[in-house]
């Protein structure tokens, strides 16, 4: 891709209303070097195929798991040290306490469901389920609802795909998966209760035992030749992107820091999930995860 070689410069943007995007989208924050085209869905997440398998958008927010395969499957993406959203996630996987109580290890031999094998969160709940509590992930057959985002990966052997219409909760309420990997919030649904109890609680004490700053989930992007053709672009986006992460300081009290070094060990460890459940075709070191460019933000 070519970009102009001076003055202003347009990237179609996929990037969804956080709070770190709100003084970006209100025209707060400007530069006389970048525009942003916000031409992504309203929904982030569907947005990420059209990133990643056709070029669709010049820069804006992956999933971590997306971007490592993107990265790892050679497309045209690099990403910034700018996390977009950040969470931990010990409260997103659920069971139904209508057909009885259900602990991590009670999930060997059974159902499973995800929105995808590949999906950040469910990465992150495989892991803690594998090195907090001894889980033999490939025990559990996993039941998917989506396709990866990234068209080259395969999803593994134990994996099924639901027929076109069926829901996590609905399969979860019907008892046809033990548990399922629900997201953020919690459906206000009779039964539904968290797997790990006292999630919150669980997951702080999960940060203070390995160091870690809250992980990031989402990360901004841009597309690879940017920083090769306009690194003063590169850097002016990180600048308009953290100074618009400090403009929500509620919000940014609970973030990921921006920054290479501070997130090295969450990102890390995120990696190395990654290549232990499959997810890779070779492994990456969190370096090869920016260029020179970004690395040095």
């Amino acid at each position: 891709m070519t970009f102009p070689a001076t003055g202003k410069v347009t990237l179609r943007t996929n990037l969804a209303d956080h709070p770190v995007s709100l003084a970006l989208k209100d025209g707060s924050i400007r530069s006389d070097l970048v525009e942003f085209d916000f031409a992504g869905p309203k929904t982030a997440n569907q947005g990420f195929k059209p990133m990643v398998r056709e070029g669709a958008f010049t820069a804006g927010e992956l999933a971590i798991a997306t971007y490592f395969q993107a990265k790892a499957f050679g497309k045209k993406l690099v990403a910034l040290p700018a996390p977009v959203v950040s969470r931990t996630q010990h409260h997103t996987i659920a069971f139904n306490a209508n057909r009885g109580g259900v602990t991590p290890k009670d999930l060997e031999g059974k159902k499973v469901g995800i929105r995808a094998y590949s999906v950040t969160t469910v990465m992150w709940v495989r892991g803690i389920l594998q090195h907090e509590y001894g889980v033999d992930l490939s025990k559990i057959h996993w039941v998917t609802v989506e396709d990866p985002h990234v068209l080259e990966f395969v999803d593994p052997a134990n994996c099924t795909r639901v027929q076109p219409g069926q829901t996590l909760e609905q399969l979860l309420a019907d008892g046809d998966v033990v548990a399922a990997v629900l997201g953020d919030k919690l459906p206000d649904v009779p039964g539904f209760k968290h797997l790990f109890p006292q999630p919150d609680v669980l997951a702080k004490e999960w940060l203070a035992k390995y160091g870690m700053h809250v992980p990031i989930n989402h990360i901004f992007c841009v597309h690879s030749d940017l920083p090769k053709e306009r690194p003063d672009v590169v850097r002016e986006v990180y600048r308009m992107l953290s100074e618009a992460n400090a403009a929500a300081p509620e919000a940014a009290a609970k973030m990921a820091p921006f920054g290479v070094e501070p997130n090295r060990k969450s990102l890390q460890m995120a990696l190395d999930f990654s290549t232990e459940q499959g997810l890779l075709p070779k492994p990456l070191t969190v370096d090869d995860l920016f260029d020179d460019v970004t690395r040095a933000l």
